[in-house]
């Protein structure tokens, strides 16, 4: 009897020691993910990228300048006639007949370079009419009736007119190494001037 009573009391404390031991296990099974969870770095979320604002529409008085300024660059060239040096047009609209035989003088300041005096660039000009001889004209890029120089020239009833000169010399680039590739643009207006040069020649 005693031996039966010793055997259950043992049977009840191993029992209850498994018991312990498991609770134990669960314990810290649980105590080691808490852990890790708070030490754990959280991953901030994704984020989209913040679209580019839109900027702000044109002011309108710089919108109506720029209108203006484009408009004065169209009337600028508006009835500009252009010739290649050595380029030969005839002009119906005037009846005449306009060659840009040489450029004879480019003294005007190189791009990039300050300079006293503004210098001048002198295009030498054959116009014919339908009824005339050929006449040979100087127009210059600016008058000076001391040194000769005129801008406009009467012929046949117009006024010729040198409002354009390409390309400007550079230091590295003189008259005599653009010689040959200039280009004048020039306008005809009905109408005489009242400029007559001396510089006109006119071929028999």
């Amino acid at each position: 009897m005693i031996y039966k009573l010793l055997l259950s009391t043992f049977s009840i404390l191993t029992l209850a020691t498994c018991q312990n031991q498991t609770m134990t296990e669960k314990n810290l099974t649980t105590s080691a993910d808490t852990e890790n969870t708070t030490h754990a770095t959280p991953t901030p979320p994704k984020t989209a990228e913040p679209e580019m604002s839109v900027g702000l529409p044109p002011d309108s008085a710089a919108v109506e300048l720029s209108k203006q300024e484009q408009a004065n660059a169209a009337k600028n060239t508006a009835g500009v006639i252009y010739l290649k040096e050595g380029e030969n047009k005839f002009l119906k609209e005037y009846e005449m007949n306009v060659t840009f035989k040489k450029m004879t003088e480019d003294s005007r300041c190189p791009e990039g370079v300050n300079c006293v005096w503004e210098g001048v660039a002198v295009a030498e000009v054959e116009l014919m009419g339908l009824a005339t001889r050929p006449v040979t004209v100087r127009l210059s890029t600016m008058n000076d009736a001391k040194k000769g120089h005129t801008k406009t020239q009467d012929f046949n009833g117009h006024s010729v007119s040198l409002v354009e000169v390409t390309p400007n010399t550079t230091s590295s680039k003189g008259f005599k190494s653009i010689a040959g590739n200039y280009r004048i643009g020039i306008k005809i207006t009905k109408g005489m001037s009242g400029n007559t040069s001396d510089q006109r020649t006119t071929k028999k």
